[in-house]
C-alpha cells in the first residue's frame, strides 16, 4: 500500500487507488499528491474492500481488470456499504464494458490510455458535486407526486420510505425536478450535471435507467422522468 500525505487545500480528501499495474498506479498516485490528496493505494479488489472499510474514503479510483474481484464486483460491494463516488479505470474499449461499470454504480470512468490531466478533472468535478457545500439560503426539498426531495441533506423519499441514491443519481434527479415541463438533451444533462463540455452522453443514459429502477413503479414505463424523443428527458410536472 502506498500513503501519502496531500497539501493543506484538499488534505482533507481521502482517495483510494485501486490498480493493478505499478506504472499506472504510480502515475495516478503522484498527480493525486500534486493536487494535494491524502491517497491509499493497493493492486486488487479484496485489498481494496479491507482498505475501504479500515479508512473510508472519499473517492475510490477503481482499475476494471483487477486478479481476484474484479473492479465490477468491487464496486457493487463498495455500493452496498457506502455511497462514496467511483471513477473507473478501464483499458476496454466497448461500449458495453463501459456502461457495465455505470450500472454497478460507478459515477464517471476513463479509458486506458488516459491523459492524467483528464483524469484529475473528472476527480475534481465528482468531489466538487458530492460535496459541495450547503448554500447560504436553505433550499426548500422538492415534492413531486409522492417523491421527496431534500437539496439540504441530499436525501430523496418515496411515499415516506428513503430512496438510496448514488451522488450523481442525485445530483440528476434534483435538476430534472427543479426544471419540470423542460425537456435537456443527454449533452446539456452532461454539461449541467456533470460538469463536462464534452464526454459520452451514454452515461446520461444509464443515470436515468437507474434512477428509474428506484424511483418508478414501472420502470419500462415512466411517468416521473419520461423521454421526449428526439431530444432527451424531461422531469413531468
Amino acid at each position: 500500500m502506498v500513503n501519502v500525505s496531500g497539501g493543506p487545500a484538499t488534505a482533507s480528501r481521502q482517495v483510494l487507488v485501486v490498480e493493478d499495474d505499478p506504472t499506472v498506479s504510480e502515475v495516478v498516485v503522484r498527480y493525486l499528491e500534486r493536487d494535494g490528496y491524502v491517497v491509499r493505494a493497493v493492486g486488487d479488489g479484496t485489498a481494496a474492500l479491507e482498505e475501504a472499510a479500515e479508512h473510508p474514503p472519499d473517492l475510490v479510483i477503481l482499475d476494471l481488470m483487477l486478479p481476484g474481484l474484479d473492479g465490477l464486483e468491487v464496486c457493487r460491494r463498495l455500493r452496498q456499504e457506502a455511497r462514496v463516488p467511483v471513477v473507473m479505470l478501464t483499458a476496454r474499449g466497448e461500449e458495453e464494458d463501459r456502461l457495465a461499470g455505470l450500472e454497478h454504480g460507478a459515477d464517471d470512468y476513463v479509458t486506458k490510455p488516459f491523459s492524467p490531466r483528464e483524469l484529475m478533472a473528472r476527480v475534481r468535478a465528482v468531489l466538487r458535486r458530492t460535496y459541495a457545500p450547503a448554500p447560504g439560503s436553505t433550499k426548500e426539498p422538492l415534492i413531486r407526486e409522492g417523491l421527496t426531495i431534500d437539496r439540504n441533506a441530499r436525501t430523496v423519499e418515496l411515499d415516506g420510505t428513503a430512496v438510496h441514491l448514488t451522488a450523481r443519481e442525485f445530483d440528476l434527479l434534483a435538476f430534472l425536478a427543479s426544471n419540470p415541463g423542460t425537456a435537456f438533451p443527454r449533452e446539456e444533462l452532461l454539461e449541467q450535471v456533470w460538469g463536462y463540455s464534452y464526454g459520452d452522453a451514454s452515461t446520461v443514459t444509464v443515470h436515468i435507467r437507474r434512477l428509474r429502477e428506484k424511483i418508478e413503479e414501472a420502470p419500462s414505463a415512466p411517468r416521473r422522468i419520461v423521454t421526449v424523443w428526439g431530444v432527451g428527458y424531461r422531469f413531468t410536472t
